[in-house]
């Protein structure tokens, strides 16, 4: 049953006196401090443990020296990585713990939230991915006017200093031709210096997190869910936070241009939200799926399947008129979608399809067969069901849940592939986001993705001296990487089952720790 509200409290603006004011969220200083606390130490740990490109000239400063090639020194980065990761995602839980009304007030904790845990990480040294070392590498080849969609990076002279990972130097490159420029003018302008590079992608990023600040609340009040719940869920949500800003993933950009377009069509200003939406294809092309969603917004209500044609038509050929205009201007067609299956070819255990995929090789293998062949058809037969079920989304449905649709569409894309990185998690958030998580299983589904997923990112990915042997405290990469699982699992584990201000956001039946959302 839920407990009664003052009328005062649900207008949110009726009562403008302090006293009803401060009334909506219980003194959020707390969880804000702790936030920042825990990126702080984020940003010192990644001095150690974080991905430095080798030709950085950081690799030369007196404290990178003991951190990174130092027992203690790196000891101590993945101590301050590991807390601090799971430190945010406390943070996280009990700012929207402190919230009793949903309202202005709890906005600016939100916003106060994404600066105090975010602007940290704008320094940090790159975390959980060097997918940014990649975009420099692509950038050059750029500036050298080598078409980065038949040529790999190892194409480039002395590449192995760029840092990138070592799938991308073959690899082409599978992103649009805007990023493609993106990357040729960070490269220009830095002249391939990583550390300003690094930084400069990192505006970029912070440009798509504003436009998910921005297009997160709008999106959502359209569908009558509270936008400042909302926009806590996405951009205060630690994982949001680590891939757009500590990771310098592209997919920040493409998101935020995604959410943008999307909102211009859902209002009627469908030619600069289909604008706004190639764009975010010209970033990474993942977000075609949104084009025929948005077909469907065009043609309105009640639209017949021949007028459902006609503008599903229409929208294909803005879409791709402009993207082949974009092409021509840079002379490299669409490239990209040779480069769409480069990263993406591997499977891993935490994925559905990935892990039967997995026990189904293994066991083949123990019989004397060629295990790959039955982990392929595994994989294939995935795609194929992916294929199925956005078919089934776009053709079927009430045109008032078209939004919850195309979530539901982008979903399948990424829980039907072999391999889901953290950052494809993301994309989905703001999504579920605005078209509804309810403070039910739903809400807590989300507490337990986040909480895995930090732990499985801080541990994931260090970049630890490779000549740091055992005898040095035990911490070779292997046992780095456990030291960091153990240290973030145990916090996990506090969190969802021990601490008393938190663990009953994780549980089915106890409902003390959940408000009414208001």
């Amino acid at each position: 049953m839920t407990v009664p509200v003052p009328a005062a409290q649900l207008a949110g603006k009726a009562d403008t006196s302090k006293a009803a004011v401060a009334s909506e969220v219980d003194n959020a200083c707390s969880p804000l401090i702790a936030g920042f606390i825990g990126s702080m130490f984020m940003v010192f740990g990644s001095l150690g443990v974080g991905w430095l490109a080798p030709a950085s000239e950081l690799r030369r400063l007196p404290l990178f020296i003991w951190m990174r090639t130092e027992g203690v020194g790196v000891a101590l980065s993945i101590v301050l990585l590991a807390i601090g990761g799971m430190l945010l995602v406390r943070a996280w839980l009990r700012l929207g713990q402190r919230v009793r009304v949903w309202g202005i007030e709890a906005r600016k904790a939100t916003l106060q939230a994404v600066v105090a845990w975010g602007l940290p990480m704008m320094f940090t040294v790159p975390l959980f991915s060097r997918d940014v070392y990649a975009y420099i590498g692509q950038g050059r080849l750029m500036v050298e006017g080598i078409n980065p969609y038949e040529n790999g990076i190892s194409a480039l002279p002395n590449y192995f200093q760029l840092g990138a990972d070592k799938q991308w130097t073959e690899a082409p490159v599978p992103y649009g031709q805007v990023f493609l420029w993106i990357e040729q003018f960070v490269v220009w302008a830095t002249n391939v210096q990583p550390e300003a590079s690094v930084m400069l992608f990192r505006l970029v990023a912070a440009v798509g997190v504003v436009l998910c600040i921005v297009y997160v609340p709008k999106l959502a009040e359209l569908h009558g869910v509270n936008p400042h719940r909302a926009l806590w869920l996405t951009a205060a949500n630690p994982l949001f936070l680590t891939n757009f800003i500590a990771s310098v993933h592209n997919d920040a950009l493409m998101i935020g241009l995604a959410l943008a377009g999307l909102y211009y069509c859902a209002t009627r200003r469908v030619i600069l939200g289909i604008v706004l939406v190639t764009l975010s294809i010209s970033v990474k092309p993942i977000t075609v799926v949104f084009l025929p969603f948005i077909g469907l917004l065009w043609a309105g209500k009640g639209a017949s399947w021949p007028r459902r044609f006609v503008f599903w038509f229409f929208t294909a050929a803005l879409s791709l008129g402009l993207l082949y205009a974009l092409s021509l201007v840079n002379g490299y067609g669409f490239g990209w979608i040779n480069g769409l299956s480069a990263p993406g070819s591997v499977a891993i255990w935490y994925a559905p399809v990935g892990l039967i995929g997995l026990a189904v090789g293994s066991i083949a293998n123990v019989l004397g067969l060629d295990g790959a062949v039955f982990a392929k058809a595994v994989y294939d037969a995935g795609k194929v069901l992916m294929v199925a079920a956005v078919a089934w989304l776009i053709f079927r449905g009430d045109y008032d849940r078209i939004m919850r649709r195309l979530t539901l569409a982008f979903a399948a894309i990424v829980l039907l592939a072999p391999m889901i990185q953290s950052w494809y998690v993301v994309w989905l958030i703001p999504l579920f986001a605005v078209t509804g998580i309810r403070n039910d299983w739903q809400v807590k589904a989300l507490y337990f993705v986040v909480s895995f997923f930090m732990v499985y990112a801080i541990s994931d990915q260090l970049d630890v001296f490779p000549y740091l042997q055992s005898e040095d405290l035990g911490l070779a990469l292997l046992l780095a990487r456990i030291a960091a699982a153990v240290i973030a699992i145990f916090f996990a584990i506090y969190l969802i089952f021990m601490d008393p201000k938190t663990k009953g956001l994780f549980r089915t039946k106890d409902q003390a720790f959940l408000r009414p959302i208001i």
